[in-house]
């Protein structure tokens, strides 16, 4: 009988010490496997919104299916538990365990993190992938969000977006003076070096924005999510090509503390969950905009028109000197922007002779 008790004991977590006091078994590899855990996932995109939103639910899910169980992630969008700007303080501070968007979103914290989500005339979304995958681009990435307790994860990619809607025609750069656009990170710099406005606002204030005349213009995505917020009914003039994002990466946010208290199968199944949303997002995109463009321009009658060639070169030159101005401020932004120039110099002459050869040779 008293082993028996003893046994029954032990098996509830507890044995028995020399004095008769309760004391808690050690935990082992299998205890451990029978964890389960219950996460918070915050996004900077509406719940469930075409692309960001529906990525970030993605991976919510894969976390949930793919771990059978063990961890279990209740995904809140933009408003529903914080604002949407408020993402990255939530995760840091642990009330939420992930969280989704882009690393421009938290150029307050630190200037290097805008290198991340896009960089204008940068790299396109393969090249981003390779930087961060087999560059250095992700130990870069981890050790800009350390001091925060945070892990960086790639979590999808928009692929080269459009250059935005505008309710006046862009022929000259002198139209861009006075322009008040919403349009974030490294690309509202340069804008604002052009002589625009430039303003940051959650995608769920754009339409609003535009139709009471708070903004002049916006850059969102692209045709699949544009043509899902309505954008063509305050706008009819759309540009071409997406100078400032050409290939924006979006990412997972992990709270370190949580990530680490996971065990290692686990933790494995929240990153490989991330890097399955990473692909998956760029092949949405990818078969989605193009149905969205043309029912932009044959449903809508939307005017699609590329930007003058005086006004790219006008932005690539003052592109150049505001990337190269924040790199200067501050040693990690320096070693992440060399890391990036020298890796997209790299893969540039490669896709001269692969990739661009192969499209100019396609188009005859």
């Amino acid at each position: 009988m008293k082993r028996r008790d003893f046994l029954g004991a032990a098996g509830a977590g507890l044995v028995l010490t020399g004095c008769g006091q309760e004391q808690a078994a050690p935990v082992t590899a299998t205890t451990r496997a029978q964890q389960t855990f219950e996460w918070k996932m915050v996004t900077t995109w509406p719940k469930n919104f075409p692309g960001l939103g529906t990525g970030a639910s993605n991976v919510a899910r894969l976390i949930t299916e793919m771990s059978g169980g063990r961890i279990k992630v209740t995904l809140y969008g933009a408003g529903e538990l914080v604002p949407p700007f408020e993402v990255f303080d939530t995760v840091a501070g642990g009330t939420a365990q992930l969280g989704h968007g882009a690393a421009y979103y938290w150029k307050g914290k630190s200037k290097a993190a805008q290198f991340f989500a896009a960089v204008p005339f940068g790299m396109n979304a393969q090249e981003m992938n390779a930087w961060l995958y087999y560059g250095g681009g992700m130990e870069l990435w981890t050790e800009t969000y350390a001091p925060f307790g945070v892990l960086p994860a790639a979590a999808g990619n928009s692929g080269v977006q459009m250059g935005g809607w505008f309710n006046r025609e862009i022929n000259s750069v002198d139209d861009l003076n006075g322009l008040k656009m919403r349009i974030p990170g490294l690309g509202g710099e340069v804008l604002e070096r052009a002589g625009g406005l430039p303003v940051s606002m959650p995608g769920s204030e754009i339409f609003t924005s535009m139709q009471t005349g708070v903004i002049d213009a916006t850059e969102w995505v692209g045709p699949y999510n544009d043509l899902a917020f309505g954008l063509y009914k305050v706008a009819k003039h759309y540009y071409y090509p997406g100078w400032h994002e050409p290939g924006t990466t979006l990412e997972c946010l992990i709270n370190r503390d949580a990530y680490d208290s996971l065990p290692a199968d686990l933790q494995s199944i929240v990153t490989n969950a991330c890097r399955v949303v990473n692909g998956d997002m760029l092949a949405e995109y990818t078969a989605r905009n193009n149905t969205a463009l043309r029912a932009l321009v044959e449903e809508h009658n939307v005017d699609v028109r590329p930007f003058p060639d005086e006004v790219i070169a006008k932005l690539r030159e003052l592109s150049e000197q505001v990337v190269a101005e924040v790199a200067d401020q501050d040693a990690l932004s320096a070693r992440v922007y060399k890391s990036y120039l020298e890796f997209r110099q790299q893969v540039v002459d490669w896709h001269d002779i692969s990739e661009r050869a192969y499209l100019n040779l396609r188009a005859g």
